[in-house]
């Protein structure tokens, strides 16, 4: 196993539009989620920066592709929350495309850090994101985020049912909490490997 610490980190930039050119041409590796997951709070935790990305308390907000570059080695791409229902139509179908635009069109992808929140478990957006990346043959990482929010039966419940509704082994299905730390080390180092294994490939 490689060194997995995140030594330095920067926002780089961002895109708003399809056809837009990312701020480099390191590796890149996503992160996607349903709007309200999380994921603002699970990237600070996991680059180790408190403020780095906004946390929003209004679903939906993000309209961006944000880039975080890390160690001056690769980005994190934090990819718009999907699924807000009360979202216009217009902004739906306008993240739809530039989505499937950086998807689709993107040479130096790693993967994808797709994330679930343990209270609400596999919703029908996720599946549709999931069937697409499965087509595309993207690499994807799981992780279950907010699990503090729940008891030791819920947790459980969450984790099993997750692991049936994705056909995979429970140890790749990463449970996560931004609050307390939990499955943090475990998912940068999943972070990583994804980096590194799209680095032997390009040589």
């Amino acid at each position: 196993m490689g060194d997995a610490r995140v030594r330095q980190v920067e926002f780089a930039g961002a895109i708003g539009a399809p056809g837009q050119d990312p701020p480099g041409q390191s590796p890149q590796v996503a992160v996607a989620g349903r709007s309200n997951c999380g994921k603002s709070s699970l990237i600070n935790a996991l680059v180790g920066r408190k403020k780095l990305a906004r946390v929003s308390q209004v679903p939906g907000k993000t309209r961006e592709i944000n880039f975080y570059l890390i160690n001056d080695r690769f980005f994190l791409t934090d990819l718009p929350g999907y699924g807000f229902a009360r979202a216009p139509v217009e902004a739906r179908e306008q993240w739809r495309r530039l989505i499937e635009s950086f998807l689709t069109n993107n040479s130096e992808l790693a993967g994808i850090i797709v994330l679930i929140d343990a209270r609400r478990g596999l919703q029908a957006a996720d599946e549709q994101l999931l069937a697409w990346l499965a087509e595309l043959q993207i690499p994807t990482l799981f992780a279950l985020t907010k699990i503090d929010k729940l008891n030791r039966s819920g947790r459980k419940r969450a984790e099993e049912a997750l692991c049936a509704d994705l056909g995979l082994p429970s140890d790749q299905v990463i449970a996560t909490s931004a609050h307390s730390g939990e499955g943090m080390d475990e998912l940068r180092e999943s972070l990583f490997a994804l980096v590194d294994s799209r680095s032997t490939e390009a040589v």
